[in-house]
């Protein structure tokens, strides 16, 4: 999932001071009031914007898939460390072959509106992902299934790689073995929603899933509710609710927090510096691994940056470590390479250390003319573009010049898929915790563009690396493939990389058992309480 910037707001020092004063001006004149953000019983979460939809098969931003693992289930879901268990389905094997994956479902599952779950309700699920009348976005997950390219296409009229056994049996067959399929199946797109009536209509009705939270209310771009669902079949929710709170102003969600009527918020950068030294707001602090990489692209099929000797010299020209512990506040860790270390057991050492010296010597080397003036496209948020100019700083100290050009979201996007830049800057999350998830779509060949490939790099070693790691079952055997992949990219140097971003939430005293988890859609949200004041 391609990340918009590290982070919206600017993480400037005064700010602290000013919010601090902002919260107390606040805090005068609401100081005759009830907390009228909060409903009782309901853990109430910020959010930051409104989400675009909660139909899992048209999910793409972070926050609607993280309510939507609180409303869905899917045929399986992953734990706190990442590890696949039975959610839907209780159990399942697979072929010899490693392409047939058969689920036993539970049978004791009820949708929200009374409807029993069946493995036709699976079936219709994943078949609607993937019609070409539905044009999910997210077809991508699923395409693996034996006969989802036809499909998709309008050529076939069912899709043979899903099959109803009986009942409570759902065999899904691949067109090949696909190592981190199961992985994928834990994606929102992968939710399973009932097969409608015949005449039912839209809207609300239709947020209907098997999670323990039943959407309640949706009010756009004020709030979202959800009630507990009592008859959750897992272990139903100890609290109320959640009340999603739409706050798009920062300034405004850190001072709902401090007055008591926000319960849960993402810390964003403005306010780190106070969260951290303020021993109060420190101790409310939870600290997520970040599983994500932010860099700096190159578009390397057209000069400059074809030639890797000019993507050497400006990775060593940059002292990214600096610009870690300085302006970005140790907010993550630095990144070294494409893959985030918790996908994978093997470490790899640093291969571009600031070095000016270095950067100098590799900048004649590749014949780099000091008139050309570098085209370097960022997005219009603030953090975006402060981090942009000190990079050209550092470049203009190592005798190159770069200009930055700053462009809304869908303008800057479309820029970068159509390879109309020279520098980007630009982040990748996870969508499922594996390796493959960060090499196939950004540097696999295949993927030039909206699929992720955004420095249209080539490497016909590396993407052999990839496609057979993608099939290879042996964990030992696929991570040395896999570390291979990222010695060569690194060797070729199509991005630099900075920092894998940590994410940091601040919690409310009174609520309880709250944790900040790797990837978005593994909280289901059952597990908080609300401590009795």
């Amino acid at each position: 999932m391609m990340s918009r910037t590290a982070t919206t707001a600017r993480g400037d020092s005064r700010y602290p001071a000013l919010i601090a004063a902002a919260v107390v001006a606040l805090a005068i004149i609401c100081s005759c009031s009830t907390k009228s953000g909060t409903l009782d019983g309901y853990v109430c979460i910020r959010l930051s914007a409104n989400p675009t939809t909660l139909d899992p098969a048209f999910i793409v931003d972070v926050q609607g898939g993280a309510i939507a693992a609180k409303i869905y289930n899917g045929l399986i879901r992953l734990d706190a460390d990442m590890n696949v268990v039975p959610d839907i389905a209780e159990s399942w094997q697979i072929s010899p072959d490693l392409r047939t994956y058969t689920f036993k479902l539970r049978r004791d599952i009820k949708f929200h509106n009374g409807k029993p779950l069946t493995a036709t309700d699976a079936a219709y699920s994943l078949t609607r992902v993937l019609s070409a009348e539905t044009n999910s976005p997210n077809a991508w997950v699923l395409r693996n299934v034996d006969g989802a390219e036809d499909f998709l296409k309008g050529k076939s009229g069912s899709l043979t790689g899903v099959t109803v056994a009986d009942n409570y049996t759902i065999e899904i067959t691949l067109r090949q073995p696909f190592e981190p399929f199961l992985k994928l199946l834990s994606m929102p797109a992968a939710y399973i929603v009932p097969t409608p009536a015949p005449g039912e209509t839209g809207g609300l009705s239709r947020i209907v899933g098997t999670g323990p939270f039943i959407v309640d209310k949706w009010e756009p771009d004020r709030e979202i509710v959800l009630r507990k669902n009592d008859e959750y079949f897992d272990s139903p929710a100890r609290v109320k609710g959640i009340y999603y709170k739409i706050i798009p102003e920062d300034l405004t969600a850190v001072t709902e927090f401090m007055l008591g009527n926000v319960d849960v918020f993402e810390v964003t950068a403005s306010a780190f510096s106070m969260f951290t030294k303020d021993k109060k707001y420190r101790a409310m602090l939870r600290e997520g691994p970040g599983l994500n990489v932010y860099y700096l692209g190159f578009n390397t099929s057209r000069p400059p940056f074809d030639n890797p000797l000019l993507r050497r010299a400006i990775a060593h020209a940059i002292d990214r470590r600096k610009i870690l512990e300085t302006y970005f506040q140790n907010r993550g860790s630095l990144a070294v390479s494409p893959v985030p270390n918790a996908l994978k057991k093997y470490t790899l050492a640093d291969s571009y250390p600031f070095d000016r010296e270095k950067a100098k010597a590799l900048l004649r080397e590749s014949h780099y003319s000091p008139s050309t003036k570098l085209r370097f496209y960022v997005t219009a948020a603030q953090e975006s573009v402060d981090i942009a100019e000190i990079i050209v700083s550092y470049l203009k100290d190592a005798g190159i010049e770069a200009e930055i050009r700053t462009l809304e979201w869908s303008a800057y996007k479309s820029a970068i898929n159509n390879g109309d830049t020279d520098m980007f800057w630009l982040g990748w999350i996870a969508d499922y915790p594996d390796a493959e998830n960060f090499l196939y779509p950004l540097y696999h060949s295949s993927n030039f563009g909206a699929g992720g490939n955004r420095t249209r790099y080539t490497n016909a070693e590396v993407d052999k690396l990839i496609e057979t790691g993608r099939k290879t079952a042996n964990d030992t055997e696929r991570e040395q493939l896999y570390k291979t992949a990222e010695e060569q990219i690194l060797r070729d140097a199509p991005a630099v990389y900075f920092w894998q971003n940590r994410g940091f939430t601040a919690v409310a005293p009174r609520i309880k058992n709250f944790r900040v988890y790797p990837i978005y859609n593994i909280d289901k949200g059952n597990l908080m309480e609300i401590q009795a004041p």
